[in-house]
């Protein structure tokens, strides 16, 4: 194998299993550890992937057509990471699912790679485009207002169809959470539209990087009765660790995994 042909394995594996580590890499291509890092500086060099606190990420700031995206993209990707490899533990080759326009849930939808014959409604451009690649899925992008900071679709177009529309699990996140306020957003539109998708699911599951706790944003869309299931990441403090459970709502917390760079 030559080492272009290693390079773009590795960038293959990256993709489809965010948590393999440098020791297995080297053994799994008869490499020493050094020169799968010097691969990774290379990588990093051609802007393929990012060195992030603790591991490397691919970068695919070739595939988003806004730096707006690309920003929460890389804010706290191994914890989105981490979130969205559980996250996807809860979907079945068949299911119909609803996932916002969030960066969480485009690390979900990588992860689904491997999922066959999903029915997929999102309002979310780099969502939609991801899961069509997988030609066994149905993806269906809600029709509305485009708003290319937040690569999403918005509007009243959007909120009718949703409302026809019946799914298994909605998969939602948000830029702050607070146990008084639920899950709130920034945006108001954004925010309108995730009320309606909540109504149309039979579960809606949060995706929450533990960053967000305690941030209360402009106005709510979920309440956290509303949570079926909520998914953050370890680095949650002991005290909200408490206040959730104290709150009766069902959580899981993903441990943080990703290649290292030292």
């Amino acid at each position: 194998m030559t080492t272009y042909e290693r390079r773009q394995s590795l960038l293959e594996l990256l993709r489809k299993q965010p948590s393999l580590r440098i020791p297995d890499l080297a053994r799994n291509f008869k490499v020493s550890q050094g020169t799968i890092r010097n691969d990774f500086d290379a990588l990093e060099t051609q802007g393929r992937v990012m060195r992030v606190h603790g591991g490397v990420i691919l970068s695919d700031q070739e595939h988003f057509h806004n730096d707006s995206f690309l920003r929460r993209f890389q804010m706290n990707a191994l914890a989105k990471q981490a979130i969205a490899r559980h996250a996807a533990s809860l979907v079945s080759d068949g299911d119909s699912i609803l996932l916002d326009a969030s960066s969480t849930a485009y690390y979900l939808a990588r992860v689904l790679a491997g999922r066959q014959k999903l029915r997929v409604i999102t309002n979310g451009f780099e969502v939609a485009r991801e899961l069509a690649q997988n030609l066994t899925n149905t993806v269906i992008l809600i029709g509305g207002v485009v708003n290319n900071e937040t690569s999403s679709v918005t509007g009243l177009l959007s909120e009718k169809i949703i409302a026809e529309l019946h799914v298994d699990k909605a998969f939602v996140s948000c830029s702050g959470f607070s146990l008084d306020r639920g899950l709130t957003e920034v945006n108001l539109e954004e925010a309108q539209l995730k009320r309606k998708i909540i109504l149309s699911a039979h579960q809606v599951i949060a995706l929450i990087d533990s960053s967000k706790f305690g941030k209360v944003d402009l106005t709510p869309f979920v309440g956290p009765g509303q949570i079926t299931q909520l998914i953050s990441d370890t680095g949650l403090t002991s005290e909200w660790v408490g206040r959730v459970q104290e709150a009766g709502i069902s959580f899981t917390l993903v441990d943080l995994e990703a290649i290292p760079i030292s």
